[in-house]
């Protein structure tokens, strides 16, 4: 065991000592060492209860023979963060949660580990660490928060944020807005639809690194309570019968939880995601392969923002279980893939069934015979740019428009509040890419204002910087390579021609070539936005997002 560097052996004395300095006893410290990951935070909503989530776990650990070390990660909101300097942080922090992790696990020589976290970049951050470490390890999530009631609908974060555009637009009053901002986050948990924490969350169990449950099952809720007891007891399984997660996470893992998501139409974030899990597993994920499972697997779900269910309606329906089932049943998923249970993912599923059929479709009757996501591709953005199809209104899907360009999202916002754009524009928000940002913000705010407008069914946006899970429409992201690089959305000026043709998978300029040339001539990149600190470290090893966005060490690729 790892744990022996430090427990084990006379010259290992002052260990022992300082081990009995925290009030380990011989017997505690004669047994495995579990590390337990909390990311629980006074500031995020989605991990104010975590506390209870890794004290559950560490029930599991001790009554299943281990000894439990609980330590802290970071976790940015990205609620709060959103439409400020702060979103800059949000991406960037995944790498510092894959590091930190990484430090703590073998600095301290620990056996395995129990990942608790919450929310968009926790997740990815900690399933990082779990394949670069290779220890025995599975995720346990906080789980989602329930959806709010309003005006007898149910809400969720993303209806305040579209609620700004309404008020704007004097849809309705200042009173409904304070009142829906009361309603529309009841309680605990990430954020109540398929946005990017509970798609993350979802994948998880997708990929055979969680427990059944652990993305659908509410924060709220006891079941929460004793799947994060399985959780401590079986991680003790899985170092006994030696399982890591590189024995898990291998290309037809990734190939199922590209799947899933496809069905789910989960969050555009997770073409970040895992890509850059897969290369800290040794692997590759290319874009190509996210189109290709797109065009085979049919969207089976329609949840908020796409529709308007939440994932507590999920979890009622059967959860990731049934829609893994339903894939199964139809030769779309892997049965063979081993999961943290010690069965396959064929084994997990025996006995389950859908169980509202108006939340969980079948494939012989999806919303589309193609999945949530779809990769672009053309002049504008000759490595990819990604969008969520499932939640662009038909009219959408095809649409040419003049540009509306803007070097920020806050000129963006600015010129949408201000009734600025009009039906039909493209509108364009570059240099918010990993490198450009720096940091690759998530731009909800102008999607949503733009949805709240009632402009979502007339008006486009794309940028080299990504969406909110949350973000609805034809809202096309990621492009690569980003303007701050040179890429082709650096040249696009106002009022050019731009064709976006998503059934397709075409995104492009109307611009003849020799034009482009002129202006790639006359280009000069901007000076940096952030001249001091990590995101001036992060700026400079960043890759492309068509690569992840994951780090370059000085020897080339991490992972």
């Amino acid at each position: 065991m790892n744990s022996n560097k430090v427990e084990h052996g006379a010259e290992k004395a002052p260990h022992r000592s300082l081990l009995k300095a925290l009030g380990l006893t011989e017997w505690e410290m004669a047994r495995p060492f579990v590390g337990i990951v909390n990311s629980r935070n006074e500031l995020v909503p989605g991990h104010l209860h975590l506390d209870q989530i890794t004290a559950a776990v560490k029930a599991g650990v001790r009554a299943n023979g281990g000894t439990p070390f609980e330590f802290p990660a970071i976790a940015v909101c990205d609620g709060l963060a959103m439409n400020h300097e702060g979103m800059r942080y949000s991406l960037a922090s995944r790498e510092l949660i894959a590091d930190s992790i990484e430090v703590m696990a073998t600095a301290h020589a620990l056996d395995a580990l129990v990942l608790v976290p919450n929310c968009d970049k926790v997740v990815p951050g900690m399933l990082m660490a779990a394949a670069r470490l290779n220890l025995p390890a599975l995720v346990i999530s906080g789980g989602p928060m329930l959806a709010g009631r309003f005006q007898g609908r149910d809400v969720s974060l993303s209806t305040v944020f579209e609620g700004v555009g309404a008020f704007r637009a004097n849809k309705i009053a200042a009173e409904e807005l304070a009142e829906l901002e009361a309603r529309a986050c009841p309680g605990c948990g990430s954020c109540a639809g398929m946005f990017t924490a509970n798609t993350m969350n979802c994948l998880t169990e997708a990929l055979g690194l969680a427990l059944p449950g652990n993305g659908t099952i509410p924060a709220v809720a006891a079941a929460r309570i004793r799947l994060a007891k399985e959780a401590g007891w079986q991680v003790m399984e899985l170092l006994k019968n030696e399982i890591r997660p590189c024995d898990i996470l291998n290309r037809t893992a990734l190939l199922n939880a590209l799947a899933v998501d496809m069905a789910l139409g989960g969050s555009t974030n997770t073409v970040l995601h895992l890509p850059a899990l897969a290369r800290e597993a040794g692997l590759e994920l290319e874009l190509d392969v996210v189109d290709e499972i797109s065009r085979k697997v049919p969207n089976l779900c329609k949840l908020s923002p796409a529709g308007a269910q939440h994932i507590q309606d999920l979890n009622e329906a059967g959860g990731i279980p049934a829609v893994m089932k339903e894939l199964l049943e139809h030769g779309l998923i892997s049965g063979e893939a081993l999961t943290v249970t010690g069965l396959t993912v064929a084994g997990n599923l025996e006995g389950v069934k859908i169980e509202r059929a108006d939340v969980i479709r079948s494939v012989a009757d999806p919303y589309s015979p193609t999945g949530g996501l779809a990769v672009l591709r053309g002049n504008l953005a000759p490595e990819g740019a990604v969008v969520k199809q499932s939640a662009v209104a038909p009219e959408m899907l095809e649409h040419a428009g003049p540009a509306r360009v803007f070097n920020s999202e806050g000129e963006a916002v600015a010129a949408i509040l201000g009734e600025q754009i009009q039906p039909g524009d493209v509108i364009v928000i570059r240099y918010e890419g990993p490198k450009g940002g720096p940091g690759m913000r998530e731009m909800l705010t102008p999607t949503a204002a733009v949805a709240g407008m009632g402009l979502d069914k007339e008006v486009a946006l794309i940028t080299d910087g990504r969406f909110s899970g949350a973000t609805r429409g034809a809202s096309i992201g990621h492009i690569a390579p980003e303007a701050a690089e040179g890429g082709p959305l650096a040249l696009v000026a106002e009022e050019d021609s731009i064709r976006i043709d998503i059934p397709g998978r075409k995104l492009e300029l109307l611009v003849p070539e020799e034009e482009l040339a002129r202006r790639r001539e006359e280009w000069r990149r901007p000076e940096p936005r952030v001249k001091s600190g990590y995101l001036v470290r992060y700026a400079r090893l960043v890759t492309s997002a068509s690569q992840g966005a994951v780090l370059l060490s000085s020897s080339g690729w991490r992972g």
